[in-house]
């Protein structure tokens, strides 16, 4: 009965972790304001090793690699981004909703030491828009990028530094923007090179007399001339990443109501009476004679101007190797004529020799003392084989 019991303790116990684990994670957003949700790598490590964590005490730091897309689609909304710069950093889905409404985000981690994954639903709530912000600004801010910017700690240093300029404690965050995604080019991956990160903020209050500097027809006129002004005269930032680049800085004035475009004129679609329809004349005829010339008859010429050349090289220009080849002939009959004269002038000689062979000619003869062996007897019943002991042509040494 206790075993029993104890089973059911664990069944309920692991049921409750499960369900707990794949609790769906819901956020709320109001239209027209910033939204940023950072996935911590931290919480996903729980989730792949909570035994390891909580039971042996090992605590791993694994890589990891986020997938995120709108439930039952391949990609993000139209205005969500998501970034992530290495797999031992942090990810970072941000945004500006336009729009009323509820975003489903799957959310799918990859640990790369393991090859374990895990999926977790986001449900962003949006809703209605907050305050009104008639008046934005957007600053540039060279020395930084996205994902170093979107952290709360930093967006608060940032907020703190325009609300000094602004002269205002209400300010929101409208929006941020890499500047790759304005076009920007890729900076070289080297120390002190950023890509750059483009801050809007709105407020329901006026510029101050600094922001307004930005209109002024003098700072108009620096910027245009090349003027490099990184900062401005007003301009405040307590950390030296967070500058503001003032010849990229813009105000953005909401409150005055722009006047729609006026639409076009519907007409009924049918010919006054009396009317004529009159076609656009045909374009002028063009003569393309001087157009073929110069596409065919051009490069024919000059192939064939090349291949002339190169039939006088090959051909014309081979005096030395026709030279010896026709020297060629001539030395090898000359060669062949001496040979065949001098065997027939040796056989000549040969057929006229009649006295008696040299003695140098003969078996058995020794040139040191001139002797020789006397002729063999061909009457002999019996010739031996082996004519001496010794080598003949070799003087006989006294034995030791």
């Amino acid at each position: 009965m206790a075993d029993k019991r104890n089973w059911g303790f664990c069944l309920t116990v692991c049921l409750a972790s499960f369900l707990v684990a794949n609790a769906d994670i819901k956020v709320s957003a109001p239209v027209g304001q910033l939204f940023v949700f950072e996935l911590q790598r931290e919480t996903f490590q729980n989730e792949f090793e909570p035994f390891l964590k909580h039971y042996a005490g090992r605590v791993y730091n694994d890589p990891m690699v986020f997938k995120c897309n709108k439930q039952s689609f391949p990609d993000l909304p139209e205005w969500l981004r998501f970034t992530q710069r290495h797999p031992y950093d942090n990810g970072f889905l941000y945004g500006t909703p336009m729009s009323a409404g509820k975003s489903i985000i799957e959310v799918t981690v990859i640990n790369k030491r393991s090859y374990d994954t895990f999926r977790e639903r986001l449900i962003i709530n949006i809703g209605p828009r907050a305050n009104k912000m008639p008046f934005q600004a957007e600053f540039f801010i060279k020395l930084r990028e996205i994902e170093k910017v979107l952290p709360s700690t930093v967006q608060a240093a940032i907020k703190q530094d325009v609300m000094r300029m602004w002269e205002t404690d209400r300010l929101e965050f409208v929006n941020i923007t890499s500047a790759l995604d304005r076009g920007g080019r890729v900076p070289l991956p080297l120390a002190g090179h950023y890509e750059g990160v483009y801050v809007k903020m709105g407020s329901d209050q006026y510029y101050s007399k600094c922001l307004l500097k930005l209109q002024s027809p003098d700072h108009q006129r620096q910027c245009e001339a090349g003027g490099r002004r990184e900062t401005g005269d007003c301009a405040i930032c307590t950390i030296p990443s967070n500058c503001i680049t003032w010849c990229k800085s813009i105000l953005i004035d909401l409150s005055r109501p722009v006047a729609a475009p006026p639409a076009p004129s519907m007409g009924s679609g049918v010919l006054e009476a009396g009317g004529q329809y009159d076609p656009l004349d045909s374009p002028p005829t063009r003569d393309y004679f001087l157009d073929y010339i110069v596409t065919v008859l051009v490069p024919l010429v000059l192939a064939i101007l090349l291949c002339l050349l190169l039939a006088y090289i090959m051909c014309c220009r081979r005096e030395g190797v026709e030279k010896r080849d026709a020297r060629t002939p001539e030395i090898q009959l000359y060669h062949h004529h001496t040979i065949h004269g001098n065997s027939s002038e040796l056989r000549s000689m040969a057929g006229a020799r009649g006295v008696p062979p040299p003695l140098s000619s003969l078996p058995m003869f020794n040139f040191r003392t001139g002797e020789r062996p006397p002729p063999l007897q061909s009457d002999s019943p019996s010739i031996p084989l082996i004519m001496a002991q010794h080598e003949p042509n070799i003087d006989s040494l006294p034995r030791k």
